[in-house]
């Protein structure tokens, strides 16, 4: 068996936007390059010069996703869940701004003209490629790493094993082995995370709770944020939020179906419009669906009175979609297009809303089958490379999909479901490699085509 080993908190962190694979990936692989430094010796920092070399969909949309602040912010020692947004949001905003990194004693200065968006990687490892370099005196190369952002803000580094967690209590590595841990051995979905978490942290059940605590937080502050802030988001658009305005509409609405419908919407674009902003997030799995998943979370908290423990245990359930997903296709749109971000959301989603209302695997697994199924094939298609036009919108319709997805599930009979969560997601994987790489989160087809500049 390939056994999943991912932490609830490898897939649900939290940062500053707009995409997890462009801001929070290269911050952590700058950060990362920047430890590497710390441990060469003083003089082969001296009269040196960092280059970095961006390569696919980190080339592609890079600047429009904020990559080269990211960049720029790992080198400087900031980390994603401490990052001050405002402060981020002015990395490099001159043309002329120039940095000073400080390694021990030595100054290595930094500016944009220190990264090349170069193109197509130079390898097919992933198409978010990062090179960093050191380059010394004669323009010798000091230090070079090669880094690949894979989706949800994971990263790998050529050469380098990954550091793999423990044996989890119980082992599966997809839906069917999960399934058959809970039926065999009378325990439920959220306990079987549970464990393993507690297994690859080595904290106990109260810690665990208070870590997942701060993600449930974190999301909802997310949507509170964006349910109040008015504007205009930032990039070439000039794109207007709506989710304050839906969230006042919704209020005079005079038909409960269609008020539950807008402030269901409103939620989630509420954090996708956080996202938008650089604001601080929480991959849900990855930036650019942050707001399917805390939307629905919002909804069922102050919309339908679910409390706390549930929502914790809807979260968990989430999770183990996720890592299936992850595990065996992709949750990145630059490997599947958005069925990997969009879809995956909407699966984990659609889990969330069964196991928060107390349904059994069966139903957890035909919500999250339904909710992936219909969103297959779907491609990564940013107008302008920037994480708004159609990204924001899908966050709402992904949101409305999922609890839907679950609805159909639970009032419907389970054993009538002809085809299970695995064989969507190897279809998901199939789809993918069969994509073209225009419909990858490189702004090169679909809707990204669309010149907003003659509108």
């Amino acid at each position: 068996m390939n056994i999943i080993r991912t932490s609830v908190f490898n897939l649900f962190k939290i940062g500053p936007g707009p995409s997890s694979s462009h801001t929070i990936g290269p911050m952590k692989a700058a950060f990362h390059f920047r430890q590497a430094l710390a441990a060469l010796p003083a003089h082969q920092l001296k009269r040196s010069r960092i280059e970095v070399t961006l390569f696919g969909s980190l080339s592609a949309t890079g600047r429009g996703h904020g990559t080269d602040r990211a960049i720029l912010a790992g080198l400087l020692g900031w980390q994603p869940e401490t990052v001050d947004t405002e402060e981020f949001a002015g990395l490099l905003a001159g043309k002329d701004a120039s940095y000073q990194i400080r390694i021990n004693d030595a100054i290595i200065p930094f500016s944009s003209a220190s990264i090349n968006f170069a193109g197509q990687p130079p390898s097919s490892v992933h198409p978010n490629t990062m090179v960093i370099r050191l380059v010394g005196r004669r323009n010798r190369i000091t230090l070079e790493k090669e880094y690949y952002s894979i989706g949800g803000g994971l990263i790998k580094i050529k050469g380098e094993p990954e550091k793999e967690l423990p044996q989890p209590v119980s082992c599966y590595g997809d839906m069917k082995d999960l399934r058959g841990i809970i039926e065999n051995h009378g325990i439920d979905l959220p306990e079987v995370i549970m464990r393993n978490e507690m297994e690859y942290a080595r904290q106990n059940r109260w810690a665990i709770e208070a870590r997942l605590k701060k993600i449930l937080e974190a999301m909802e502050a997310s949507v509170e944020r964006g349910l109040k802030t008015e504007g205009i988001l930032p990039g070439s658009i000039g794109l207007a939020r709506k989710a304050p305005t839906l969230f006042r509409n919704s209020q005079v609405e005079g038909r409960e179906f269609d008020r539950l419908n807008i402030l269901l919407s409103a939620y989630a674009m509420a954090a996708a419009e956080e996202n938008a902003a650089g604001h601080i997030v929480v991959t849900a799995p990855t930036f650019g669906a942050c707001g399917v998943i805390p939307g629905l979370m919002y909804f069922l908290k102050h919309d339908q009175k679910l409390p706390q423990q549930l929502l914790r245990d809807g979260l968990l359930a989430a999770a183990a979609v996720g890592f299936i997903i992850k595990h065996n296709a992709s949750i990145s749109g630059a490997e599947v297009g958005c069925q990997g971000e969009i879809g995956s959301a909407a699966a984990m989603a659609a889990a969330f809303a069964a196991q928060a209302h107390g349904k059994p695997i069966s139903i957890v697994e035909n919500a999250a089958e339904i909710a992936l199924e219909h969103f297959l094939g779907l491609p990564c298609d940013p107008i302008g490379g920037l994480v708004q036009i159609p990204c924001i919108e899908r966050n709402a319709v992904a949101a409305n999909h999922a609890y839907v997805a679950y609805l159909l599930a639970s009032l419907g009979d389970p054993q009538k479901q002809k085809i299970g969560l695995d064989q969507v997601v190897a279809t998901m994987k199939r789809i993918g490699e069969e994509m073209t790489v225009n419909l990858k989160e490189t702004a090169g087809g679909g809707l990204a085509l669309i010149n907003l500049t003659n509108c």
